[in-house]
């Protein structure tokens, strides 16, 4: 059989196809982003080490400010400038220190990408946040948060749309035998959907968004990626329902926090993979790979589906990024997950 990417022999006519082989761009295990410590080149080495079936590019907050979700996603924007103020990140007419900053950082994450990895094959996962977290942590010049703002929030997600096709562009020159997956984390959708975002003041609360203009936008945004697509939220109340019509391939949650099982099962039904958050992102106790699997298990079976199509229909991840963690623990909950998705395979 063919290797990922290269050529098939059509025994028909003779001839060599030179359409690459499809190859599923899910693994069994994988992360959700962020790692402690401030070593690019460490990081890099520890994800593909421990999650050789489905790594990822390391975020590293703790190096400062421009490693920060935020900073890190201002980095890829296209013609839109973003600078640091006491209140947190705002729009600016040009750019600045801080997100020249962020964006060393960003290029040093890909040099250590390709020392390290240079020679990965399979998937691979960048992440950044989504236009509604990043609309909802950036300010306009006047001080109010630009999604707010409608014009404001269609410039940035075509800004961030099309920075992020150059940075899975990259990662997938730097690392040629990658199936290059884009993650967007929305933490903050649920609460420009309920009108649970606090104002510039913090007195009051910013209307919500409506559904339907955020499923439109969001259409929009996720068809302008090119590339197969997972949305990451792992606050609660997920819209799982939203995100798969808005055309996400693949919905990352806190397994813990999301109950609506219904939704899960039409997810699963018109095949929407799921990555699962079951081991917690800061230190704690975890129990042994084979209890966590069991319990997806059961689960499983409670959703009604054959036992045998668990282990293709879901991802095993922490429940949100690592920063938090201890270095031990970080590297637990990545072994952790690995090892439970092996219990999942079918005897």
């Amino acid at each position: 059989m063919a290797s990922p990417g290269s050529p098939e022999h059509d025994s028909t006519s003779g001839t060599t196809d030179p359409r690459p082989v499809p190859t599923s761009p899910w693994g069994p295990a994988s992360g959700v982003g962020s790692l402690p410590g401030v070593d690019p080149a460490e990081a890099v080495r520890l994800v593909v080490g421990e999650l050789p079936g489905f790594a990822h590019l390391p975020e590293l907050p703790a190096r400062g400010a421009g490693a920060d979700i935020v900073g890190r996603t201002a980095a890829l924007l296209v013609d839109v400038a973003v600078d640091l103020t006491p209140a947190g990140w705002r729009l600016v007419p040009r750019p600045g220190h801080d997100l020249r900053r962020a964006q060393e950082f960003l290029a040093r994450d890909l040099d250590a990408l390709h020392d390290v990895a240079g020679d990965w094959t399979g998937p691979f996962k960048v992440s950044a946040a989504g236009p509604w977290t990043l609309a909802a942590s950036l300010e306009r010049s006047r001080g109010d948060r630009a999604v707010v703002d409608p014009g404001a929030r269609r410039d940035l997600a075509q800004s961030l749309a099309e920075g992020l096709r150059a940075h899975a562009a990259a990662v997938a020159a730097r690392v040629p035998g990658a199936t290059v997956v884009v993650q967007v984390d929305e933490p903050s959708l649920p609460a420009v959907l309920q009108g649970g975002l606090p104002t510039a003041s913090g007195f009051g609360k910013l209307p919500a968004v409506e559904e339907q203009v955020v499923l439109e936008e969001t259409t929009r945004f996720l068809a302008d990626l090119d590339r197969p697509t997972v949305v990451h939220c792992c606050a609660p109340r997920v819209p799982l329902t939203l995100l798969r019509a808005a055309g996400a391939e693949a919905l990352s949650f806190d397994h813990s926090l999301v109950r609506d099982l219904d939704a899960i099962g039409t997810a699963v039904d018109g095949g929407t993979h799921l990555l699962l958050g079951v081991v917690p992102g800061t230190d704690a106790v975890l129990p042994a790979p084979k209890v966590t699997a069991a319990r997806l298990q059961a689960w499983w079976s409670e959703l009604g589906f054959p036992a045998e199509q668990l282990h293709t229909a879901v991802t095993l991840t922490p429940t949100c990024g690592l920063a938090g963690a201890s270095p031990a623990h970080a590297r637990a909950a990545m072994a952790h997950v690995r090892e439970a998705a092996r219990y999942l395979l079918p005897d």
